[in-house]
């Protein structure tokens, strides 16, 4: 009976506070209150209160990190279908497994005229499939501001940038991409196990945040076999 009640309150918790994410009550990005604030309103204790915001996190509404709290990463999909290049290629059904090749604080000069700093937090990945193949290359770059200045040492949260980015209070609003298709260079065609001179595709995005701030700027490299480029115009049908 006490585990019955305890799921019960737990599921009233869960249910509500996803009626007030998939409402827009809190929206993608908002800073739920501290865990004391919220058990007191649900009057249900701080393990039932954490059981449920551990369910909210399976089920994509919530990123959570220590020190930050729980953010909402809700924004009207499931948060991984729109969590990049991993994601893009997870939904043409192959499975992936990513590499962090590094993750450190760098300094650009050549870029300090266009983000207003040369202080950054680096970040590349690699993509394989589970046969081995290297499909992609990432190289993010993040500013060395604030609480991200612990990224290197902290780590990604979940292994996402997304989730981790929304934690430390930056979710994506704008932005541009450019997309064309260079041969590969010499460090690229070592890391990725290819010929040099192999065409991929070249991606190259800056994204601002909600406050018009700087979040993020990322190279990628594609192998064309997995990734496509879509265009839409007209009107939708």
């Amino acid at each position: 009976m006490i585990r019955h009640v305890r799921f019960d309150k737990k599921k009233r918790v869960v249910d509500e506070l996803i009626r007030r994410i998939e409402g827009g009550m809190m929206a993608d990005g908002f800073l739920l209150p501290g865990e004391h604030q919220l058990a007191e309103e649900f009057g249900v204790s701080r393990g039932t209160l954490r059981e449920a915001l551990a369910e909210l996190k399976r089920r994509n509404y919530i990123a959570t990190q220590s020190g930050v709290g729980s953010i909402v990463t809700f924004d009207g999909m499931v948060l991984d279908q729109a969590s990049g290049w991993a994601q893009a290629l997870a939904d043409t059904g192959a499975l992936i497994t990513t590499d962090v090749l590094r993750l450190e604080a760098v300094t650009r000069p050549d870029l300090l005229n266009r983000f207003g700093s040369d202080q950054f937090i680096a970040l590349d990945r690699r993509r394989r499939t589970t046969d081995g193949t290297a499909v992609s290359l990432e190289r993010s770059l993040m500013p060395a501001a604030g609480s991200l200045e612990s990224l290197p040492r902290v780590g990604l949260i979940d292994n996402s940038l997304t989730i981790t980015l929304a934690a430390y209070g930056y979710v994506g609003a704008d932005g541009d991409q450019w997309i064309g298709a260079e041969p590969l260079s010499d460090e690229d065609a070592e890391l990725l196990g290819r010929p040099v001179g192999t065409v991929f595709l070249k991606a190259s995005r800056t994204t601002f945040d909600r406050r018009g701030r700087f979040m993020e700027y990322v190279e990628s490299v594609l192998d064309p076999v997995h990734f496509r480029l879509h265009l839409q115009f007209g009107t939708a049908k």
